[in-house]
């Protein structure tokens, strides 16, 4: 189980520097008061919510698949929103528990950082 996760992290690295590039370019497009923990989530969304359909299309035909560990591990780094609308809109992971409990968890631990 450790031996996914551990190959799983080049991906999920890749993945959130793309996301600290969506950070970074939005700063200007929301203005520099905006605050920067929902920039940060807006940023990981958006790169969760492409990871969950390109995983879908991927799984519907041959091809080279995102490792859950990346889906795991991009949804506990901020990308919750873009992880629930990718699970329902694309119909993705939906019969995994295990997908669930832990975007809730993560939703839960980010609602939290916001609220504090």
């Amino acid at each position: 189980m450790m031996q996914k996760a551990i190959a799983a992290l080049p991906s999920t690295l890749i993945y959130l520097v793309l996301a600290g590039a969506v950070f970074i370019l939005s700063g200007p497009l929301l203005g520099s008061d905006s605050d920067p923990i929902f920039r940060w989530l807006l940023a990981a969304g958006v790169i969760t919510f492409a990871c969950y359909g390109f995983d879908k299309a991927r799984s519907k035909g041959k091809g080279r698949r995102i490792p859950e560990w990346t889906l795991h591990g991009l949804a506990l780094a901020g990308g919750v929103f873009g992880g629930w609308l990718g699970m329902f809109l694309f119909r993705h992971k939906t019969q995994k528990p295990v997908f669930r409990l832990l975007l809730l968890v993560a939703t839960v631990f980010w609602a939290w950082l916001l609220w504090w």
